[in-house]
């Protein structure tokens, strides 16, 4: 027998009185809510965050909506604190259940990401103020005389505020709150943004633009739920678009989320905001301070903060009233949450609106094929900009057969691609070299005996970065300091780096253009954001001649004098299993050429590559973007790919390779037959050990209704338990496959 949680018939809570029991989720990876008793006193309600004890600690803790376990409540522990917070919407709640229960998370670690600001559950105390008495002091001088006409100005000032606009010092506000002039009030804590207008910057649009600024601002005053995927070119105003949606939400007094796929994209969208709309709008990824964390958090679930542009992990945060999520860049693997819960973050965006019957907005110049077929069979509006704002052209691009016109020896870049560089810093333009490759090399080995630097804990081999003088593994940040000498044979003067990295890059553009203003811009070089937002505007005001990236520079940058680009390997991307190799390659290079010309100066796009034939690239080449998704979109039918079937990956990780080996086998033995789905491996994955751990995979594949959360559970259920080092993880609609 179970007890629900006392309700009257409309939900509401019966009074404290005659509550007992009640469920509260802890964040933590348990598989439910524990019971508590709510002592009489405490007025609590569903989404009420509270504290309650679990063994010997305090946690914090959310009330869940549901049935109580059916422990007598004399036994049962009680609830120590209720805060003083508003409770989590229960559309939130319902948000956290439908999320645990699509990615086979435990629902408390679901929580945990909703409440990630401990420290802001309380509300901020008030600011000691000063309020005018009317005293005039006997004593008056020329610095009192004007504090007193500026305190005129508004009811009450803080002590600070008031001398700064006055032009005094501190000292002089102290005399005056002696001599009468003033009484202490307590001011409520300053706003942490100033809000929107939506019709401060209104932009003037092209035609295309306005008809879909307007189909999306229709939506959101209909506060329905919809899907729009906003497909347009690079440079076409996506941003001006959205932004006519967001003003209308704001008009209504609802609350925005603005996801973006990469912190570096930021600086940039949060001027573009403020020409826009007066202000800047709160942010939230995993670069922001915790007092700012935590003073964001409290203004989003108070419905004071308005508007929030973040990463992923902005889709947990708890609003008060949302009523529009956009997801820029919808197509960008960023997107995919790969640690303790496993999600695709605009997936969950859809999912997110739906619960709450509010509008999304998928923006990208190169959609996912998940989007484009979803657009293509009507479950979403589809609004296309097919132009350029102001009519700016395209590139022209161009493929460079490796093969007839390799680089001298030790290069890596073709003598056309050389010969426009040059041109182009004649002219005074800027040209960009991309390399989806960090460092100065991928691998380095020894010419004597052929040793290999490798990972200690890791199956990868170490990446040499010149510019720190370090050899370190993208994987797990182990690093140690590059060797003069092998380690193995012990000779000297023998180590040679293998491939090309940005640094490699960077140090054969210099010998050739050794006057050249250069710089190298990589998610892993010094100096964090901050650095990176100095070196984008000086990119943007002209200030370097050569840009030498990665998947960095890809995504959402405006470079005015930006007419070439030169892709150095384009073939990177497609010598992998991935099955979305091909989509994903076709992205990222149509992204990057798309940094070109922006601003309508004729601009070009070279593409190196030892595979000019290949569908990817002749559909780059030719600008026939229909063609590439048609091709993929049959592929993935035939195939039984998402979105026509789906696909989950189980990882099996432990300290022994066969410990590991041997609980993936026991999964397979206990996979049910039939419903359609099939089950592949185990199999050693492509990156068999990371951190320590040796890891084995098995593929789910089943209909596109195949239950196969049910599927797992069953297998999970009747499989070996986890013992020991074991662990295993669940990905839903895998993206990476090493």
């Amino acid at each position: 027998m179970t007890d629900r949680f006392p309700t009257d018939s409309q939900g509401a809570l019966f009074p404290a009185a005659t509550r007992r029991v009640a469920p509260v989720l802890v964040p933590l990876p348990t598989p439910g809510p524990y019971s508590y008793v709510v002592p009489e006193g405490l007025d609590v309600e569903p989404g009420s965050i509270v504290q309650v004890p679990l063994g010997p600690r305090q946690v914090l803790g959310v009330v869940w909506d549901g049935p109580v376990d059916g422990i007598d409540a004399k036994k049962l522990r009680p609830i120590n604190q209720v805060f003083d917070c508003p409770p989590l919407q229960p559309e939130m709640r319902r948000f956290i259940d439908w999320v645990a229960s699509y990615t086979l998370s435990p629902p408390g670690q679901v929580a945990r990401m909703a409440l990630r600001a401990p420290a802001a559950l309380e509300p901020e105390p008030p600011i000691a103020g000063l309020k005018p008495t009317g005293v005039v002091p006997e004593r008056m001088t020329e610095a009192r005389r004007r504090v007193l006409a500026v305190a005129g100005e508004a009811e009450a000032w803080s002590r600070s505020g008031l001398a700064h606009a006055s032009g005094a010092s501190v000292s002089v506000v102290d005399g005056l709150v002696k001599a009468g002039a003033f009484e202490p009030v307590l001011l409520p804590p300053a706003p942490l943004v100033a809000e929107p207008d939506a019709s401060f910057g209104q932009t003037e649009l092209s035609a295309d633009q306005q008809d879909a600024g307007d189909a999306l601002s229709d939506r959101v005053r209909a506060s329905t739920f919809t899907v729009s995927l906003l497909d347009g070119v690079t440079g076409s105003g996506k941003t001006e678009v959205y932004f006519e949606a967001i003003a209308a939400a704001v008009a209504k007094g609802r609350q925005v989320l603005v996801l973006l796929p990469e912190i570096a994209l930021t600086p940039a969208f949060l001027d573009r905001f403020e020409e826009r709309f007066g202000a800047k709008p709160a942010q939230w990824h995993s670069d922001l301070a915790p007092r700012m964390r935590e003073k964001v958090w409290r203004g989003v679930v108070d419905g004071q903060v308005r508007i929030v542009v973040g990463a992923r992990s902005a889709l947990f945060l708890p609003f008060r009233s949302l009523g529009l999520i956009v997801v820029d860049e919808e197509h960008d693997p960023a997107y995919k949450q790969e640690d303790r819960v496993f999600y695709q973050a605009r997936d969950m965006a859809i999912v997110r609106a739906r619960l709450g019957d509010f509008p999304v907005v998928l923006a990208s110049a190169t959609p996912s094929v998940e989007s484009r077929v979803n657009a293509d069979q009507g479950r979403y509006g589809r609004l296309a900009l097919t132009s350029r704002y102001a009519q700016a052209a395209l590139p022209d691009l161009s493929l460079i057969d490796m093969r007839r016109t390799p680089p001298s020896r030790g290069g890596f870049l073709s003598p056309p691609l050389i010969e426009a560089m040059g041109k182009t810093l004649e002219r005074g333009e800027q040209s960009l070299l991309f390399l989806n490759r960090r460092g100065y090399a991928p691998l380095t080995l020894c010419r004597v005996c052929g040793h290999r630097f490798q990972c200690p804990d890791c199956s990868s081999w170490l990446v040499e970065h010149r510019f720190r003088g370090q050899i370190q593994c993208h994987h797990c940040g182990h690093a140690e300091r590059t060797p003069e000498a092998c380690p193995e044979c012990g000779t000297l003067d023998h180590l040679a780096a293998c491939g090309p990295g940005v640094e490699r890059i960077a140090e054969e553009v210099v010998g050739h253009f050794p006057d050249a203003r250069t710089i190298v811009l990589s998610s892993d070089m010094l100096g964090g954001v901050k650095r990176l937002r100095l070196e984008l505007e000086a990119i943007a005001k002209g200030d370097v001649d050569i840009v030498i990236g990665t998947q960095l520079v890809a995504k959402g940058h405006n470079f005015p004098l930006m007419t070439l680009v030169g892709i150095v390997d384009a073939d990177i991307g497609l010598s992998n299993s991935d099955p979305r190799a091909a989509e994903r390659t076709f992205q990222l290079l149509s992204q990057v050429t798309g940094r070109a010309g922006r601003t309508g100066r004729k601009s070009h796009g070279l593409i190196q590559t030892y595979q000019p034939a290949h569908p990817v690239m002749q559909a780059i080449v030719s600008g026939d973007a229909e063609a590439f998704y048609e091709r993929e979109i049959a592929e993935r039918e035939r195939a039984l790919l998402p979105p026509f079937g789906q696909l989950a990956a189980i990882i099996v990780s432990a300290n022994t390779r066969a410990e590991a080996e041997g609980h993936a086998r026991g999964l397979r033995q206990a996979a049910p037959s039939g419903g359609g789905i099939v089950i592949l491996g185990p199999a050693e994955a492509p990156l068999a050990l990371i951190r320590g751990r040796h890891r084995f995979r098995l593929l789910i594949q089943g209909g596109r209704r195949a239950d196969i959360q049910a599927y797992l559970r069953a297998l999970i259920a009747n499989g070996p338990k986890e013992r020991g080092s074991v662990r295993v993880q669940v990905d839903i609609n895998p993206q990476s496959f090493l």
